[in-house]
């Protein structure tokens, strides 16, 4: 008996017209079952992927991509910028004085994370600029406790250019009056908008000025990174810090920013695993259609047995049938998914654009828009997954069928 025979019946089996019209209905559901749940886990990993580069691009255009700093403040740290500017793909370096605060203003209160930045040296380092709505940093004149906020920060305390903030720092000044917190006024000259968590955390100030608020002398905290490349800039800078030695202390963006990226990919898989629950509930109907064929097929199957056909080559009927059933639904949810995927935000911009409807208030969402980005690996591993779980469906029912005895099957068949 021919070796592809089983293979030959398995597939007129899935094209053949079923005597019991629920069989037919549960194959098409588990069918279409499958083709949804490859659809909906394609689509929505391309959208979590989407707002993962959303995330990195605009945090990272302001962010630096290193940090470099010492034991002990830093005085010397022209000596230090020019020592390591010779290192591959550095582009530049610049010096800076962080530390957390409260603004506040007319009542509102925001905590915020202070930097104080040198303007000439940190337009190379960082896009703030190109993101201001008011003012620029090079507005910053040192000695003139002036401060530029977020735009969230801005408008969640109502301030306008000229306003006078007070910033109060985590630290206390004896004076004879007794202990207050230490607080110094600033004038708002610049607000920026970058479209991430900075614009509701972060205050820029000149670095003369944050010297003496954070009683720092002469000295700096350190220096900022920038490299040619962000997603190299981590193994740069472990390569940096082994150059200089002991003494030196480095973080890079993925340290600094991790916790909101692993976030993300946290959601993204956590949202993956849910969706397959759909693939899941597919594969279960497999099961059910292939139980039910097998009770439908048992005069067959008997007659198949009695000229010579093996428990094995029973087994594969079932099996090829199936999987066929799982592979054709897997194809049809992963092309619309792919499809879906690389237009979605182009769909959504015409829907909008037709119904007047916004998906996300620009007021609210640090993303307007509903970006998506597809990854083939991500098709290539759900497609995998559910092939998988078509494999696995079929075994239970293929095995049952190879159970049947050709007597007991015919026994009773008229």
């Amino acid at each position: 008996m021919s070796k592809t025979l089983p293979f030959h019946i398995g597939l007129r089996y899935v094209r053949a017209k079923r005597r019991n019209g629920f069989i037919a209905f549960v194959s098409w559901f588990a069918l279409l079952g499958m083709a949804l749940g490859v659809f909906a886990i394609i689509v929505v990993l391309s959208v979590m992927n989407g707002f993962d580069r959303e995330l990195k691009e605009r945090i990272l255009r302001v962010v630096p991509h290193g940090f470099l700093t010492t034991e002990k403040p830093l005085t010397q740290w022209r000596a230090l910028s020019e020592q390591i500017q010779h290192q591959p793909h550095l582009l530049a370096s610049a010096p800076y004085i962080d530390g957390t605060g409260l603004v506040s203003y007319g009542g509102g209160v925001r905590p915020v994370e202070i930097q104080g930045i040198d303007p000439d040296y940190e337009r190379n380092i960082s896009l703030v600029d190109d993101f201001m709505l008011v003012g620029a940093l090079s507005d910053l004149q040192a000695g003139e406790y002036q401060i530029v906020l977020g735009n969230l920060i801005a408008r969640n305390l109502g301030l306008a250019i000229g306003d006078t903030v007070a910033v109060t720092l985590p630290q206390v000044s004896i004076t004879p009056a007794g202990v207050f917190p230490r607080s110094k006024r600033f004038t708002l000259i610049g607000v920026f908008e970058v479209g991430a968590q900075v614009d509701q955390s972060l205050a820029l100030i000149h670095i003369d000025d944050a010297k003496k608020l954070f009683r720092m002398g002469d000295s700096v905290a350190g220096l900022h990174l920038k490299y040619d490349d962000i997603y190299s800039a981590p193994a740069e800078i472990s390569k940096l810090k082994a150059s200089l030695g002991e003494g030196y202390t480095t973080k890079d963006w993925s340290q600094t920013q991790g916790s909101l990226f692993q976030a993300v990919k946290m959601e993204k898989t956590v949202v993956a695993i849910m969706l397959s629950i759909i693939i899941a509930v597919a594969a279960f109907n497999i099961v059910t259609s292939l139980i039910m064929m097998v009770v439908e097929k048992r005069s067959d199957i008997a007659v198949l047995r009695t000229l010579g056909l093996t428990r094995f080559g029973i087994i594969q009927i079932f099996m090829v049938q199936g999987i066929t059933m799982g592979v054709v639904g897997i194809a049809f949810g992963a092309l619309f998914g792919m499809g879906v995927a690389i237009y979605l935000p182009q769909m959504i911009a015409g829907l909008e654009g037709a119904t007047g409807w916004q998906l996300f208030d620009p007021a609210v969402y640090f993303v307007s828009f509903l970006p998506s980005q597809w990854r083939a690996e991500d098709t290539i591993f759900v497609c995998s997954m559910a092939i998988l779980m078509s494999i696995v469906a079929t075994i239970y029912p293929a095995w049952r069928a190879s159970k049947i005895e050709p007597a007991e099957a015919l026994r009773y068949d008229v």
